[in-house]
């Protein structure tokens, strides 16, 4: 759809404010904003400025018998809380009378709330209280704004409608849309993710998949009457309209178009009523701004030299205790990279640990990686000799003290900028951190965190599928740690505060890289418009078959300041954030530990073709079997329980009937089998599941404790063993490496039955300790992988 816009008559209504010197247009200069979009209803408007003499008919040239009149002023957004909207009888007498009346006493009101809330106070009215406040509020009130009433069809709950354009520091321009009214942030914070309003980026949407996701929204269900005793009161193809023209201003007026006049800042129109089958704008925003110049582009390319250096130089090693330097140097040489190739400034040592010292950064010569290890007041220095003798293609920045803690602002900026000088001449290395716990490259065979081995086993050899990039160099290494025999990730990389590089940046390079199948990423906050940079990497890399694991910190005002405590990162809006990733393909998890279950899930899978949603469930437990009904669906994600086909019902009465239990177990899914089952049973159950070409993936839940099962080590029950031929921990693998379908098992039970977990695991089987767990992880992860398979087609490799 291509919504006929005016842009020249919209540029008009830009200019003119600018000239006087707004920024903000006022409420009908927004409506004829929208009336040049292609907005089908807007309102008669009158401006009855202070001093006009109006005549009687041009107070009663509107339809209807009553009015409505709005106070006028830049700074006045919410004009509700100070009387300033009052809905009055279409009369000459009394139009003038309120006109006059909201003239006086409205911008008393405001000041007098400007007093009680100096934080809330606009620049203009800064330091100004009593008489000097309400005078210069005064001067701002434009008049008052005579509008047609138009009366709803209907004032029950959910029948206006929010419309918005963003422009956020970190996804760019962002399109909203969801229930309106004067309680649409409750709505937004009360009701379930998702269900109140949908936003997504105009840069990675069209008007017809927003709308799709417009229509998941209770905003939708009420409007289309879909509830009971309501009729629908306005057409798809009118509010698909309004999105299309919403959608098409967001990318032309927007900092990502180079020949954009201008920027919208937000745009609001809170609420849209509807009258008559009509969409009617009652109160509209409009802030808007010229564009700016751009931060340079990072050498993307030069991240090569981060993750497969040819040579290493480091500074901070002490050759006399165990500093952060010298575990820094110990693990590099210990991951197998050769010393010869690795170079130590320091300034009166000739060798540390076999490596060459060399007292300067001039004396080491060029190097691919430079890692700094010292205290952040040296970095400036250091940044500049890098820099201005072109010594380094990539560089390390482990120090923190580079803008996450206060007072060290300033120094921060003054390197960021020096980075960003030698960026925008074409030159200069690029720089991860501040604040980077290191880089750890199993192709490149070095490692730069500094954890010592002891405390954090870190993954051998050369191999490996996934990389896993995290803003938290903590969470970083405990997920490594509790995972390393499950993720095998090929490279590790701490970004800290992201003086340089971004993440955006870092998915951009690592999506390119052969052979990585998962891209795991934490964050806690982007860079300024690197999380539209982010999502576009995210978009390309699902795209060419790359699965994408994505965890955002930073979901509530008490997790907002944490992050900014920690890594200078500004958390960003959560739900915007998980939209816009989540639309770009990623898989995104709401809580560290389903951020495991995707990461493992999409390691163990990655390769396996995830053909529907359609998932059977089998379990020796009661409890399990319905558990894993009751978790096909959440918030975010929602899958089937197959239907299990006559053939596969008939082959499973018959297994049952083999094992005399016919007579206990009926067929139907998901399957209770009872407690009496034996090893034998549970893998063929799977077996005759895993074919149905109607189930898509298999849960299979292995109750350890059932006395007819072998799921303990030989030796502690006579008659059980893991070793047995028919054990479940030697049939299960067996059969799942068969099977093009993903399979997960579950072992729900103590510590006693670990080593049946780890045989099972050995065997090339994914195992969970809860059912619950398992069955959403797994729906989350299959609903992910068909969303990414509608975005294979536009793959560019």
């Amino acid at each position: 759809m291509q919504p006929a816009i005016n842009w020249k008559r919209i540029d008009a209504c830009f200019e003119e404010a600018a000239r006087e010197g707004r920024d903000i247009l006022l409420e009908y200069e927004t409506y004829e904003l929208l009336r040049n979009s292609g907005a089908e209803s807007v309102p008669l408007v009158n401006l009855l400025a202070r001093g006009a003499r109006p005549s009687n008919e041009e107070l009663l040239a509107f339809p209807g018998d009553k009015v409505v009149m709005k106070i006028v002023s830049p700074t006045i957004l919410h004009k509700t809380d100070v009387g300033g909207v009052k809905i009055i009888d279409k009369h000459p007498g009394k139009i003038r009378s309120t006109w006059r009346r909201m003239l006086d006493e409205v911008p008393e009101r405001f000041a007098a709330w400007l007093e009680h809330h100096p934080g809330g106070a606009p620049a203009a009215y800064a330091g100004l209280a009593g008489d000097p406040l309400r005078e210069a509020v005064a001067r701002d009130v434009r008049g008052v704004l005579m509008c047609q009433f138009m009366p709803p069809d209907s004032s029950a709950f959910g029948n206006e409608l929010l419309m918005s354009l963003r422009r956020t520091r970190e996804f760019g321009m962002v399109i909203t849309a969801g229930l309106g009214g004067t309680d649409t942030e409750l709505y937004a914070q009360r009701f379930r993710k998702g269900q109140a309003v949908a936003s997504a980026s105009v840069e990675l949407t069209d008007a017809d998949t927003f709308f799709d996701l417009f229509r998941r929204t209770i905003a939708y269900e009420k409007l289309a009457g879909r509830t009971r005793g309501q009729g629908r009161i306005v057409s798809d193809d009118q509010l698909l309209e309004c999105v299309a023209s919403f959608i098409a201003m967001g990318r032309h007026y927007s900092p990502e178009n180079p020949a954009a006049p201008f920027v919208i800042e937000e745009l609001e129109i809170n609420p849209f009523a509807f009258t008559d089958y009509q969409m009617v704008p009652l109160d509209g925003l409009c802030r808007f701004s010229r564009p700016a110049a751009r931060r340079a582009p990072r050498p993307v390319e030069r991240i090569a030299g981060l993750v497969h250096p040819r040579r290493i130089g480091i500074i901070g090693v002490s050759d006399k205790r165990a500093n952060f330097g010298r575990t820094i140097l110990d693990n590099i040489l210990a991951a197998g990279f050769p010393a010869s190739d690795v170079v130590v400034v320091h300034p009166s040592c000739d060798e540390v640990a076999g490596v060459r010292c060399t007292p300067d950064l001039k004396g080491m010569g060029r190097v691919d990686l430079f890692v700094v290890a010292v205290g952040a007041e040296q970095v400036p220095a250091i940044v500049d000799g890098l820099v201005e003798d072109d010594l380094a293609e990539a560089v390390l920045l482990i120090p923190g003290g580079l803008g996450e803690k206060a007072g060290s602002e300033e120094r921060a900026a003054a390197v960021r900028a020096r980075i960003d000088e030698a960026h925008a001449q074409g030159g200069g290395p690029v720089f991860l951190g501040g604040n980077s716990l290191g880089v750890l490259s199993r192709p490149g065979r070095f490692d730069t965190i500094f954890i010592p081995d002891a405390k954090l086993p870190k993954p051998q050899g050369q191999g490996g599928r996934s990389a896993f990039i995290s803003q938290s160099g903590a969470f970083l290494v405990t997920r490594v740690s509790r995972l390393v025999d499950h993720i095998d990730p090929a490279y590790l990389v701490s970004i800290g505060n992201q003086t340089d590089l971004t993440a955006g940046d870092l998915l951009t390079w690592f999506k390119d890289v052969p052979d990585l199948g998962v891209l795991a990423v934490y964050m806690e906050g982007f860079a300024d418009d690197d999380g539209l940079s982010f999502c576009r990497a995210v978009r390309d890399a699902v795209a060419c078959g790359r699965d994408v694991v994505f965890y955002k910190a930073g979901r509530t005002p008490e997790g907002k300041s944490a992050t900014a405590g920690h890594t200078a990162s500004v958390a960003g809006d959560y739900m915007v954030c998980t939209s816009c990733v989540r639309q770009a393909g990623a898989l995104v998890a709401e809580s560290f530990a389903e951020f495991e279950d995707l990461y493992r899930l999409a390691v163990h899978f990655h390769g396996v073709t995830v053909r529907g949603d359609r998932i059977a469930a089998v379990s020796g437990a009661g409890f399990e079997a319905v558990g894993m009904a009751d978790s096909i669906s959440g918030d975010d994600f929602r899958v089937r329980l197959a239907t299990l086909s006559p053939d596969t019902a008939r082959q499973l009465r018959d297994e049952l009937a083999a094992h005399r239990l016919d007579r206990l177990v009926d067929v139907r899914n998901p399957l209770d089998i009872n407690p009496a089952a034996d090893d034998a049973l549970h893998a063929r159950t799977v077996s005759l599941l895993a074919a149905d070409p109607g189930v898509d993936a298999v849960v299979v839940g292995v109750v350890p404790l059932s006395p007819a099962m072998q799921t303990l080590p030989a030796g502690m029950r006579d008659g059980d063993s893991l070793d047995a031929p028919g054990s479940i921990a030697t049939l299960l693998p067996e059969t799942v490496r068969g099977l093009a379908k993903p399979v997960i098992a579950v072992v729900d039970g103590g510590a006693l039955y670990d080593p049946l977990v780890e045989r099972l695991e050995a065997g090339g089987v994914l195992v969970f300790r809860s059912c619950d767990r398992a069955v959403a992880a797994l729906a989350k992860y299959l609903e992910g992988r068909l969303y990414a398979a509608t975005l294979r087609p536009f793959c560019t490799e």
